[in-house]
């Protein structure tokens, strides 16, 4: 049986492979998909941070607004904290021990602003001196009955030139670079 013809290797036969269709130019590789996949998302998960952070902030803003248009915007701001800022009105200021609070009136452009401030320690700046407008900022909140509650006080320094021409007419100086010991300044009440 050595002379047998072999069969012909049909079983053999060549299958032919999958085509693949041609690429488009306009149809992104696989790498290029996933960087664009991977850039958009990270692109909102940035906003969405960054509407929290803005939002967030939204909530806690502090206004700080002149005295006058505080008090013309009243409604929009009743309650809610702000800084007010003007200058003091001299012979406001007044000091009690206890409980221990300051209260005082700030004015800008002829309309004034009570304050309470209902701590001990204000700043060294924040005197009634005469002929010396003292400006005040103060932050906090503006009350129904048209007052401020104050939770803070920053005064205002007089500038070096104001405290120059002040020490040339013999005037003593209460800090600075102009400061002298014998600075008499009114008491506070």
């Amino acid at each position: 049986m050595a002379d047998e013809p072999h069969a012909p290797l049909a079983a053999h036969a060549e299958t032919p492979a999958p085509r693949r269709r041609p690429r488009d130019d306009n149809e992104p590789a696989p790498k290029r998909r996933a960087g664009v996949i991977l850039a958009v998302g990270l692109s909102m998960g940035a906003a969405a941070i960054a509407a929290l952070v803005l939002t967030g902030m939204q909530d806690n803003a502090i206004y700080s607004k002149p005295v006058d248009e505080l008090l013309a915007q009243r409604a929009k701001f009743q309650g809610r904290p702000v800084r007010a800022e003007g200058n003091l009105v001299h012979g406001s200021l007044v000091k009690r021990e206890l409980p221990c609070e300051y209260r005082f009136t700030i004015e800008k452009n002829g309309v004034e602003l009570p304050v309470r401030f209902a701590q001990c320690v204000v700043p060294d700046t924040f005197r009634d001196v005469p002929d010396l407008d003292v400006g005040v900022t103060v932050e906090g909140e503006l009350q129904a009955n048209e007052s401020f509650e104050a939770t803070s006080v920053l005064a205002k320094c007089p500038s070096k030139y104001e405290m120059q021409q002040r020490k040339q007419q013999g005037e003593k100086m209460p800090h600075g670079p102009f400061a002298g010991a014998s600075f008499a300044s009114p008491a506070v009440r």
